[in-house]
């Protein structure tokens, strides 16, 4: 039988998998489990796999060359989770091990935070209910509505194309600045990066991370928004100059801003920035309701089960270079 090794904490397992991910995967493979409240280190994790088939991996779990050469036994290293930006590809491909990404079914999970942390930084409704925690009552400020003002939205992939449909139902005018070119419809512009940041009452961040994109949001861009706008981030914290929008909150030029994540651990807000006063933060439960999670941690379930079956399923990475698991499967079809 199939030998599979969960990597989600103790303590992460049932709100980052599930336990009917987990049923699931326990009727076709032998499951073994992180005991700990914590991500393993990589010398642990090795030695707490030894002799699985398939690893299934916490976000947080990294994929270095170390764990590969380590766990020679190891066909699929299964990432519960789209980012695999901490895995090293290149040396699984070396050891003969899969490399798996699971797709995003985390998109209206985060386009729905997004409208909710826009009425919030529109209306102050966070501070009227801290005001009203401490003091029993709160002084009411004129607001903003969402109906008339302009979007930006920073990338157009899945969640930018959502994000897009519900700010046009939302009476909103939405510009979309991405290097792909946008299909036309009514209510949406693509824009260069410079006049959707001077134009736009929202400035939502949804680029990809990657070299070129590092700090995307700096001095330069947050000094180009227009004056009293806000500003939100569920992307990822490597877009954005701490140190330049704490600079744009101090000095008043932005009326506030929501972020979901940071570059503190596991992508969370930096804690400067969430206990500034003109910041909503969350930690990074954007994508975190059930059927967000489940989506993901079943379609792991599901890409090990076709790999059982010989198919090779969608969200594979390298597969011209998977040759343990054609070991695995000649290993399979003796003991079957």
């Amino acid at each position: 039988m199939t030998v599979v090794y969960v990597s989600h904490p103790s303590n992460r397992l049932d709100q980052y998998f599930g336990p009917r991910a987990l049923q699931q995967l326990r009727s076709i493979a032998e499951v073994r489990l992180n005991p700990q409240p914590r991500e393993l280190d990589t010398a642990e994790l090795i030695a707490a796999a030894q002799g699985c088939d398939a690893l299934i991996a916490y976000r947080q779990t990294p994929g270095p060359r170390a764990l590969f050469a380590g766990l020679p036994q190891l066909a699929a290293f299964i990432r519960c989770a789209v980012d695999i930006r901490t895995v090293d590809v290149a040396a699984a491909s070396e050891h003969g091990v899969l490399v798996t990404q699971a797709s995003a079914g985390f998109v209206a999970a985060v386009s729905e935070w997004i409208v909710g942390v826009m009425v919030d930084l529109a209306r102050g409704i966070t501070r009227y209910a801290a005001e009203y925690h401490a003091n029993g009552s709160a002084v009411p400020v004129m607001g903003r509505q969402l109906r008339g003002a302009t979007l930006g939205v920073i990338g157009h992939g899945q969640i930018g194309s959502d994000l897009a449909s519900l700010g046009i139902a939302l009476g909103m005018q939405v510009l979309v600045n991405t290097p792909e070119t946008v299909p036309a419809r009514d209510g949406l512009q693509q824009a260069a990066l410079a006049a959707l940041l001077e134009q736009s009452d929202f400035v939502v961040c949804l680029a990809p991370a990657n070299a070129r994109t590092a700090n995307l949001m700096n001095a330069e861009t947050f000094g180009a928004m227009k004056k009293g706008s806000f500003f939100i981030n569920a992307a990822r914290g490597e877009l954005v100059d701490e140190a330049a929008l704490l600079a744009a909150l101090d000095s008043g030029h932005l009326a506030g801003c929501a972020l979901d994540v940071g570059r503190a651990p596991d992508q969370m807000p930096s804690p400067a920035l969430a206990r500034h006063p003109l910041v909503i933060a969350t930690p990074h439960i954007g994508g975190l309701t059930v059927p967000a999670i489940e989506h993901q941690a079943l379609e792991t379930v599901t890409q090990l089960e076709q790999l059982q079956r010989g198919t090779m399923p969608r969200g594979v990475v390298n597969p011209e270079h998977a040759l343990r698991l054609q070991r695995w499967r000649a290993q399979a079809g003796k003991l079957a």
